[in-house]
């Protein structure tokens, strides 16, 4: 160990994996050690690659619906390293490694004493110093529950002690003998109303059938802790997307599993009876109990796409552990089978098909028709974002048959061909419908087994609808023919011998089997819980890659862990740094005043000092973070209701006319809103009212629904996100068709 090394790794010099950036015009990863031109900075910052930069001609470059001047561009090299950052011990003055120290340096301000662990260990053989309890930092624990959380830890626990039961057995050792997964917690982070808007080209195609223009839904996000060294780490995360009964049709009571993670760090590293990994039976029990949650509210299919993620890029935890291997597509989807087949011996899933199967072709007695308006239209999935670029290329082909003269080129698409294809309306929407069903159905039948199909409740064998109220008429001898209702009046009003089964002699009878254990509605009974970081899955993502929470290895996962459970406790805290009203400074920690009935009053301990505060109201002295994460849960959740009556009164401010305006601290944004109009350093300059405003503006944006918002900027906020979105979905699509025809090429070399 030498004096420059750190004192508790004896390691000198550590830097942190470099966050990825992508070219704001074409959405490729810029590689490591390429060149690029970049402006702008923090959210705003725009980057684009060599070939997009040589490709605009002229002295401009367009990028996200603005234009550039090429010589305002910075160029870079992707080669800048961060190092881990230090603190230094005020008793025994050695360095460590923040992270090895985990040590906040969110909540420690620069005049906060920092004792480094052997000190304090030093402290307390000594009777100088007593150990901090438990309770003393707040964890995963005494994050807020939920019946959806509670319900899925239950379930673990039980199945838990179930399978050490069996272990003990099979080993012939006694239960306390066996070791077990202690210390895990199972928290909902994130539960949010949101609205998914149709795509424009995909909307047109439908407008004659009168296609939902928007889905509402609930987002939510699923975390798992466990205590691993006496540290609570994040192990495995879900995000998910919930479209209840009152949402309409194709979408009505179904759930997607939108993405999952997980990093392998799990204790114990052992095995069940059974051979599977005790982590693997952990992350199914939590699916499993998701599931059904699910099915007791009344929802009827659960939807997931097993898509690995792409080399070097993340879901949810950033930055995984090389001993960590992406799993490939075949092997991710029996990891999901293996689970689904548990779910189906408890009755919870009762059928398990994919979405080519089921939407895509009419399999024995179906009778509902092929159509892309039956598809279930999810937030992120393949076949939308596919759907879209499919009807741009046949829109595309129809131009340039029309500039064509005719006779000179052939119909691509004649009527014999779409009675072919089983479409019976030959109109034009009819047709382009019929095309795009093709398309996407030879896009999607070979890696067809990857779109999974989970059915919670019955689907009726004619019209394949998910049957959820009055009777289901189930064939007495067929395991998997049933019908419902009114496809069983339809049923008894054609010739007997055309009826179930179809082509045979025998006579099969239909007795009925009352519905009633499906919830009317799928209310949900727990309370919205907004996060900024966490409400989607990329905010979180950019939260642990802009402040390098890693997790490639343990150290740096406790740490990571440590900071996203400060950040789920102190919802307000890394907002941006809070100004004095008076000398616009930062103030420190601890160090200032605070009204508590205007939001943005702040004063530092300096201007306070000096008196003379024109304020109608008490001055209270700011909590230090210490004295903030010991608060509780009513005054986290007052904090909370301050932001948002911030956030409330930009709304209002943004439509006031009023020049003597009485809503409270109205001129004041209006203020704000000026000097963003005529400021010349910006929030990219560090200029702080800028900062605080464009921190606003993005809180606002990511959880307004209107699509006629009159907040500044708020529109192309919502266009920025929904941009790196859809390059995020672009991606994702073209690693997938990239796999698929490697898989054909390395066919086709067997072959030959």
């Amino acid at each position: 160990m030498t004096k420059n090394s750190c004192q508790l790794c004896a390691v000198e010099k550590l830097t942190f994996e470099p966050p990825p950036i992508y070219c704001s015009r074409c959405g490729s990863r810029i590689k490591r050690n390429a060149f690029y031109y970049t402006i702008g900075s923090g959210e705003t910052c725009l980057y684009f690659c060599i070939p997009c930069y040589n490709e605009a001609r002229g002295d401009t470059i367009e990028a996200e619906g603005s234009t550039f001047l090429k010589t305002k561009l910075e160029k870079k090299r992707n080669d800048e390293e961060t190092e881990e950052w230090w603190v230094q011990c005020d008793k025994c003055e050695t360095w460590q490694h923040q992270i090895c120290a985990l040590f906040n340096g969110r909540r420690n301000d620069g005049e906060a004493e920092y004792t480094c662990p052997g000190c304090y260990m030093q402290e307390i053989e000594r009777g100088e110093r007593k150990p901090l309890p438990q309770s003393a930092v707040l964890g995963a624990k005494d994050l807020p529950r939920t019946f959806l959380s509670d319900h899925i830890e239950q379930r673990l626990f039980k199945r838990l002690k179930q399978e050490r039961q069996e272990r003990s057995r099979h080993l012939g050792k006694t239960f306390d003998e066996v070791p077990s997964a202690e210390g895990l917690v199972v928290r909902v982070v994130s539960s949010v109303d949101k609205k998914l808007e149709v795509k424009q080209q995909f909307l047109e195609t439908f407008q004659e059938e009168n296609y939902p223009k928007e889905f509402p839904y609930k987002s939510k996000a699923i975390l798992l802790f466990q205590k691993i060294e006496g540290v609570e780490v994040c192990l495995f995360g879900m995000y998910v997307q919930e479209f209840g009964s009152e949402c309409s049709f194709p979408n009505q009571r179904r759930v997607y599993l939108s993405y999952l993670d997980s990093v392998k760090y799990f204790r114990p590293e052992i095995k069940t009876v059974t051979g599977e990994a005790l982590r693997t039976f952990v992350y199914h029990e939590i699916l499993i109990g998701y599931l059904e949650y699910c099915k007791k509210r009344g929802f009827t299919s659960c939807y997931i796409w097993a898509c690995p993620p792409l080399k070097g890029e993340d879901y949810i935890l950033y930055c995984h552990p090389e001993i960590q291997k992406t799993p490939k597509s075949d092997k991710l989807r029996e990891w999901y089978l293996t689970m689904l087949r548990k779910a189906a011996k408890e009755n919870i899933a009762v059928d398990l098909t994919n979405l080519y199967d089921h939407f895509f072709v009419t399999m024995g007695e179906s009778k509902a028709k092929v159509t892309a308006a039956r598809l279930p239209y999810f937030d992120g999935d393949y076949w939308p974002g596919a759907a879209e670029d499919m009807i741009t290329q046949l829109r595309h082909e129809e131009d340039c048959r029309k500039q064509l003269k005719k006779g000179k080129t052939k119909k691509t698409t004649t009527k014999r061909a779409l009675k072919a294809v089983g479409q019976t309306d030959l109109s034009g929407n009819a047709s382009k419908d019929a095309l795009l069903m093709q398309k996407l159905g030879e896009t999607i039948f070979p890696m067809k087994e990857d779109f999974i199909m989970v059915h919670l409740q019955y689907a009726c064998t004619h019209c394949c609808i998910l049957m959820v109220s009055g009777t289901r008429w189930v064939c007495s001898q067929c395991k998997n023919f049933q019908l419902c209702d009114n496809c069983h009046e339809a049923e008894q009003r054609v010739d007997e011998r055309d009826r179930h089964p179809a082509n045979s002699r025998e006579k099969h009878t239909l007795y009925p089997v009352e519905i009633n254990d499906v919830a009317e509605d799928t209310k949900d009974k727990d309370d919205i819980l907004e996060s900024e970081f966490f409400d989607t899955r990329q905010a979180f993502l950019s939260l642990c890659q802009g402040n390098h929470y890693q997790y490639d290895t343990l150290r740096r996962a406790k740490h990571s862990s440590m900071m996203v459970l400060y950040h789920l406790h102190n919802p307000t805290a890394p907002a941006f740094v809070t100004t004095c009203l008076v000398c616009h400074h930062d103030i420190e920690s601890g160090q200032g005043w605070r009204c508590e009935i205007c939001p943005d009053c702040d004063v530092c301990n300096a201007c306070y000092q000096k008196g003379g505060i024109d304020h109608p109201h008490i001055l209270t002295n700011h909590p230090s973070m210490a004295e903030r994460d010991a608060q509780n849960k009513e005054a986290r959740a007052k904090r909370v209701l301050q932001l948002r009556k911030m956030l409330d009164l930009l709304v209002h401010a943004s439509q006031c006319r009023c020049p003597q305006c009485q809503y409270p601290n109205c001129r004041k944004v209006k203020g704000l809103f000026r000097h963003g109009i005529q400021c010349k350093i910006r929030a990219s300059g560090g200029c702080v009212l800028c900062k605080k405003m464009w921190y606003l503006l993005q809180i606002h944006s990511r959880a307004c629904k209107e699509s006629d918002c009159v907040v500044p900027r708020c529109r192309d906020l919502k266009e920025h996100l929904r941009r790196l979105q859809q390059q995020s979905d672009s991606r994702r699509r073209a690693a997938v068709m990239e796999m698929m025809r490697q898989r054909a090429a390395e066919v086709a070399v067997n072959t030959n």
